[in-house]
Formats: structure tokens, sequence, C-alpha cells
């Protein structure tokens, strides 16, 4: 039987970043049904050389050829020529692909072309609805962005299919290692030897993730309960140009007697998951936020979040019957924009709610932060597990390279349309 060969743009899957995850997820959890193979542009890092890559498991049905950025016309062009591809799949923010879309009756004359949508927020996003109607379909990865998509452009197909965590890595485990893994990197312990409340913060250091002012509010958090009891871990770079100098502000607010850690350096899946382990609790407050990988990453290991309710966060800390964690509801909600993304709303907290929040899982019982991560882990398993992921993929293509065939069978696409012009 011939496998459906799908061509794939975005980030490298072998890359850190969470969308080169969630692109990873999918390509490896098809392959292993035997019924595909991908050829991918490993684009968004820098490379060493530009040889094709392989994968010892995979072979020839998955290649990877490096690319600056995201590739181009010309590049994509070739590629199709030679490779032949069933399909085109894509994924990231909309702003990466207008060049892509630019040739589109090209690409879908030949094939479909599938779009992994992220869109972080309200008003409905009018301007991109020429980018949707470029597809022949759309993938949603959260109840946010499937609801604009609908809205916004009616006409073209959608399916949800919000992203995954690998729960077999990210995982509970026991309390023996937890506290080895404390003691050996000496997280989050007092002089006196007493463990501290631990939360973890794990995102890039930039503007709209508010890593400054969660560390000052971390401060007035920990001026309320005692510094001495408490510790904030931040999983970032700290002078990323994009962000703010996180030493500065630990110095400034005097956080410098074991309240504020910094880890730098990038770690494998499993050792990021012993740092959730080791957490009471994970935040995340950004002003928007398509999805947030590394709270559903935390849920997975069974340790209760703070989030603000906007985006793809909403639906991890709440089912709309159980919590997992405290949501906060943002303060203030201000459109702003850019020449490219003329509004979107920008989702503030206040700094009191905050605090509040940490407060409220720092009073409670070990049992009972522990009860709202098993609830959370659950939620993960139920709504957001690897197999429901690669199943839906396969579910989802199968259907499409079906019903729109390719090349000499394509269907379901005209590239013109008959206007009647008074």
């Amino acid at each position: 039987m011939k496998k459906i060969k799908v061509f794939v743009l975005s980030d490298s899957p072998l890359a850190p970043s969470g969308v080169a995850g969630q692109t990873r997820y999918m390509i490896e959890g098809l392959l292993r049904t035997g019924r595909y193979q991908f050829v991918c542009f490993g684009g968004a890092i820098r490379h060493r050389d530009y040889q094709p890559i392989r994968t010892e498991e995979y072979g020839d049905d998955w290649i990877i050829y490096p690319v600056d950025g995201y590739g181009n016309q010309e590049m994509v062009r070739s590629c199709i020529q030679a490779e032949k591809p069933d399909m085109m799949w894509i994924m990231t923010d909309p702003r990466f692909w207008p060049w892509l879309w630019e040739i589109e009756n090209e690409i879908r004359s030949q094939m479909p072309l599938v779009y992994y949508h992220v869109w972080d927020n309200f008003p409905f996003p009018n301007f991109n609805k020429r980018f949707y109607l470029s597809n022949d379909l759309v993938a949603t990865i959260s109840d946010v962005t499937d609801q604009i998509v609908r809205h916004v452009a009616p006409e073209v197909e959608c399916v949800r299919i919000p992203h995954t965590v690998d729960t077999n890595i990210f995982k509970k485990v026991s309390e023996n290692e937890v506290k080895k893994f404390r003691k050996t990197n000496n997280l989050g312990v007092s002089k006196n030897g007493k463990e501290r409340f631990l939360v973890f913060w794990n995102n890039r250091n930039a503007r709209r993730k508010q890593s400054g002012s969660v560390m000052w509010w971390f401060k007035e958090f920990a001026d309320k309960v005692g510094r001495e009891n408490v510790c904030l871990i931040m999983h970032t770079e700290p002078k990323d140009p994009n962000g703010q100098d996180l030493e500065a502000i630990m110095v400034e607010t005097g956080m410098v007697n074991g309240e504020f850690m910094l880890s730098v350096n990038k770690v494998p899946s499993e050792d990021l998951a012993m740092l959730y382990n080791a957490a009471d609790c994970t935040i995340n407050v950004a002003d928007a936020e398509g999805f947030g990988l590394g709270t559903l990453e935390s849920l997975s290991c069974e340790t209760p979040i703070i989030v603000n309710m906007t985006g793809g966060l909403q639906e991890q800390v709440t089912d709309g019957k159980d919590w997992f964690g405290v949501g906060i509801e943002p303060s203030a909600k201000s459109i702003i924009g850019s020449q490219d993304v003329p509004y979107i709303y920008e989702d503030r907290v206040d700094g009191n709610d905050v605090v509040a929040a940490l407060e409220k899982l720092y009073n409670m019982s070990k049992e009972e932060r522990q009860e709202l991560g098993r609830k959370g882990r659950e939620h993960v398993l139920k709504n957001y597990g690897f197999t429901q992921y690669t199943e839906l993929w396969d579910e989802t293509l199968t259907r499409l390279h079906e019903s729109h065939g390719s090349w000499q069978n394509r269907k379901n696409y005209k590239s013109w349309e008959l206007m009647e012009i008074a």
C-alpha cells in the first residue's frame, strides 16, 4: 500500500521549541502507523550544515532539509517537484506564511494544504480571513482559536486538535526521588534545611510572558509569608534581548538568599519533568498565550498551576467543573496591535490577584495540592493525551487524502471563481 507523503513546513522537528515539539509529536505518532512518509523543511534555527537529515529509526520515511527561516517559494516549488508529496502541512503564527500563501494556487492545484493554527485572543481577526481561505483545512490548537476560525472563515474546513504532551515522560515520580533531586540540586532549601514552597516558571523571557512582573509580585508574596519559606525558580534566559534583565531585578528586589533561582541550561525532557515534580505549583500569567505547553507539562506531572484566564491557558486550569489550580481573570483588556496585526486583546492580570493566588496554594495542605494535581493529570490524559493527538491527526489527514486526492486525482479545489459584475 502506498504511503501518504506529507511535506511539512515548521520549526525544525528536532529543535527545542514548542512548535517543534508538537510537529515532532505529530510526525512520530503517524510514522508509527506505517502508513506515512514525511519530508520536512527544518526551519527557525541555525544549522551547522545543510545536508539532509535522516533518523536511524525511520530512514527515508522521514527526511529533514535544513533551511534558513522557513524556506522560500523557489525551495518549496523545487521540493514539490522532486518529492511529489500528497499534501502540505504547515504550523505556527500566520504572519510567517504570507509568502507561501502567495503561491497557494500552485500548491493547491496539486495537493491539499493543511494549516495547524495558533491565535491567542479576540476580537475576531477578520484580517486573517484571506489566510484561512488559502488552505483546504485549518486545524486549531484551542477552543479560542477554534471559535475564531469558524467565525472568521466558516467556508474553510476546520477541526480542533489541541496540543499534547508526552505523558510517559511528564509524569509523577516518587517522593523519595523528588527529595533526592531537590537535595542534590539545592532546590528550594532554606538555611535551616527546611524545604521552601517552590514555584516554577518555565517560559521564554519575553515581554508578553510578564517575566519581570512575576518576580516583583513574587517578592510581595514572599514578604507576606516570609522570604525564608518560599522560592521562585525561573527556567529561562535571564538576559534575553526580548525580555528583561532578571538578574538585575533579583538584585533590586533583594531576592538573593534563596528566594529566587535561575535555571538557564537547556535540559532534556526527563530533567524538566523532575523540575515540575519538585515544584509545589507552576505559574504562567502571560498577557497572551495561544496554548502554554509548560502548564500542560506541569499538570501531566500532577503539579497544580496558576494561570491567566486567557487563550489556551483557561482550558487547562479547569474543565468547566473541576479546577486544577487557580485561574486569574484579567483585570484589564487592552487592544494592542501592529501593522501586521491591527488589533488583538492583551489580557493583563492585577498583581494583587497573583499574590492572592500564590497565597491560596501556599496555605493549602500538601495533600490538597496533590489532589488538585491528581485531577489535573486525569484532565490531561482525557483531553490532551498523545494517543488521542495521533489518532486525531491520522483520522484528519487520511480523510483529507481520500476526499481531496493529489496530483492526477486532485479533487475539491478550483483555482478560479465566477463573479457577476454589475
